[in-house]
């Protein structure tokens, strides 16, 4: 019996062995499988359970659970589930007697970081209205194309973004929109006080008839996205998707015993629905930053016992760049959750700040496909398995860059992308993955949907993303496609910032696109422009239409001026061979000028200014 128990253990070890070694991430795939099935099951319980529950009703019962527990820390004030429970009480009674909302009713909030964001949306989930949240670097006609499409009848705004509302505010007055600001007294007519009337509100619950007909399928948010034309486009969140994305933290083992650092914008997908919302989901607490600061931010990890991490690839170079200190790896944070950084910089991290687990995503606001790398392979942003391609189908095809559309066959049929080639992501458009589109939009809505991909009459989600699967099932992020580039971790569209630059008195045609920078992330907003005739490049008027019109991280740094701009035969302006060039000045004939915001203008683009930037003397 012993030999026998001897000899079975033996096998049971070599198993093991053999197993890890063959399959050196199995242990990792059952985990996150099992840790999604269960999240699955709950999801479907939460379709069927009436009254519907929402992340709304998840804070309540955490609210009742333990109303001491501290969820937000914001620049040294504590608030915990109890008293952002009883604010949000109070907001959503000022605002039914003051701007008469209701169910269905769409409000835009224009809010930085700061914890009002928290409870004012809550407020407004309480009375089951949709909430529109509006990036707070937009300006003039990009605010008000934002307000707009969403549909909203009223607009909320911070105090210290007074300036920006009262620039659109003929407009919005014109259109019967009302306008309040937090704050306890405004002078400008057209502009209501709210957090006047929130103080004296009562913060008794509210009846849950307010929000009645609330279902899984209600729209919850919009969230704005830059797509690949146009000015930003409101994706429709629905309350499944916000389920869905809550449950990020919970797929990369975050528990309710965690301390979650927000300081990405809550007027994006990441900080809101993985971050705050994905905190609510689970129970733990935030620590809410009103913007990145990477001198601040290991101090405030150890001053608040951080656990969890969210990032950008710019904010996780920016804190490689910081100088090298003794205590850099003396702090509690365990993971980092976040998106688009490169591998270099990824390694540099984990050898200076420790053995942190780097949850790597890749997904889109209104996209119905997403992956995770929850091995922390470096430089993968997921991993395919067979129970997420199961019940969320999706494929690579092979996709033509200088055409911009798919390769399809002689039957009409997209091709699928071999295992280590390039392809087009696609999600296929099912009940279960839906794709909902953009408010307001449909032409946009449209242009993301591909039909006749695998076999006539299907229907897919075109990401408009280059990705690679390797030959161990993992996920590469390759590139863009169309006319979107990423900057500072915003979305930046092309067309958009044309349309601005040719309202300059010099400028004709405009063909922006974005230039690879060596040691950056992304890439930098450029263009290439035509001149009207007999016209010089006016250096400071351009300065000035730029930084009056477009936020900090979508103005051209570098103008490209050329005697003419090339053409596709469709009339569509060509990109591929000026990306390729990029700005180096001794590789092109044609006149360079780079935005230099210190002399307030744009200068001739010389060799030195070139080798500045390419060695990091200018910073960007």
């Amino acid at each position: 019996m012993y030999i026998c128990f001897t000899v079975l253990a033996g096998l049971a070890i070599l198993s093991f062995f053999f197993l890890r070694t063959r399959f050196p991430y199995l242990g990792d795939d059952c985990a996150y499988i099992l840790r999604n099935i269960k999240l699955g099951f709950r999801l479907t319980k939460y379709k069927k359970v009436k009254p519907f529950y929402s992340v709304l009703d998840c804070f309540l019962d955490a609210a009742k659970r333990h109303p001491s527990k501290v969820f937000l820390h914001f620049e040294g004030r504590e608030h915990t589930y109890g008293e952002v429970d009883k604010v949000s009480n109070q907001v959503a009674r000022a605002l039914q007697a003051e701007a008469r909302l209701k169910e269905g009713d769409v409000v835009a909030l224009f809010l930085a970081n700061e914890p009002c964001f928290v409870w004012t949306w809550l407020g407004l989930a309480k009375l089951g209205c949709p909430a529109a949240l509006l990036n707070f670097n937009i300006r003039s006609k990009s605010l008000l194309h934002c307000f707009s499409c969403c549909g909203a009848k009223v607009i909320i705004a911070s105090s210290e973004l007074q300036d920006a509302v009262e620039e659109v505010l003929p407009t919005l007055r014109e259109q019967g929109i009302s306008v309040y600001l937090l704050s306890e007294a405004c002078s400008i007519q057209g502009i209501d006080t709210l957090s006047d009337k929130i103080s004296r509100a009562s913060d008794q619950p509210l009846s849950r008839d307010l929000r009645a007909n609330v279902n899984i399928r209600s729209t919850a948010l919009y969230i704005y996205t830059s797509g690949t034309t146009g000015l930003p486009k409101a994706a429709v969140v629905t309350q499944e998707r916000v389920w869905a994305a809550s449950f990020i933290q919970a797929a990369c083992g975050i528990t309710s015993e965690d301390i979650f650092y927000v300081n990405l914008p809550l007027y994006h997908s990441a900080g809101f629905l993985i971050g705050m919302v994905g905190s609510i989901e689970r129970g733990n607490t935030i620590v809410l930053k009103r913007k990145f600061s990477a001198s601040q931010f290991w101090s405030d990890c150890r001053k608040y016992n951080v656990t969890v991490m969210q990032y950008i690839g710019e904010t996780m170079r920016y804190l490689c760049n910081t100088p090298k200190k003794d205590n850099e790896k003396n702090h509690s944070v365990k993971i980092a959750i976040g998106n688009g950084v490169r591998t270099d910089i990824w390694s540099e991290f984990l050898n200076r700040f420790g053995d942190i687990k780097v949850r790597e995503l890749y997904a889109a606001t209104e996209g119905n496909i997403g992956f995770i790398n929850y091995t922390s392979k470096i430089g993968a942003v997921g991993r395919v398995n067979f129970v997420h391609r199961f019940f969320f189908p999706f494929t690579l095809i092979k996709f033509d860059i200088e055409k911009e559309e798919p390769v399809r066959n002689s039957e009409g049929l997209c091709i699928e992308a071999a295992r280590g080639e390039t392809g087009l992501l696609v999600g296929k458009v099912t009940q279960r993955s839906p794709f909902v589109g953009y408010a307001g939009n449909q032409q946009q809505t449209e242009k993301k949907r591909l039909r006749d991909v695998l076999k006539k009459g299907d229907l897919y989600f075109n990401t408009g993303d280059l990705l690679r699967f390797d030959h161990m099932n993992f996920v590469y992020f390759q590139d863009r496609v169309g006319d979107t580039f990423r900057w500072k971790g915003e979305n930046v569209a092309t067309s958009e910032v044309a349309d601005i630059l040719t309202m300059a008195p010099c400028i004709l045609e405009a063909n922006v696109y974005g230039v690879k920078v060596e040691g950056h992330e992304g890439r930098i907003g450029m263009a290439a422009v035509l001149l009207k005739e007999g016209e010089d490049f006016d250096c400071l008027q351009t300065y000035k239409q730029v930084v009056n019109y477009l936020p900090a991280y979508a103005r051209p740094r570098f103008i490209r001026i050329q005697p003419c701009l090339e053409m596709t035969g469709t009339f569509k302006m060509k990109k591929v061979k000026l990306v390729e060039e990029g700005f180096n000045p001794a590789h092109m004939e044609d006149p360079l000028y780079f935005l230099d915001t210190e002399k307030k203008t744009y200068v001739p683009l010389t060799e030195d200014i070139y080798r500045a930037i390419t060695c990091r003397e200018i910073k960007l």
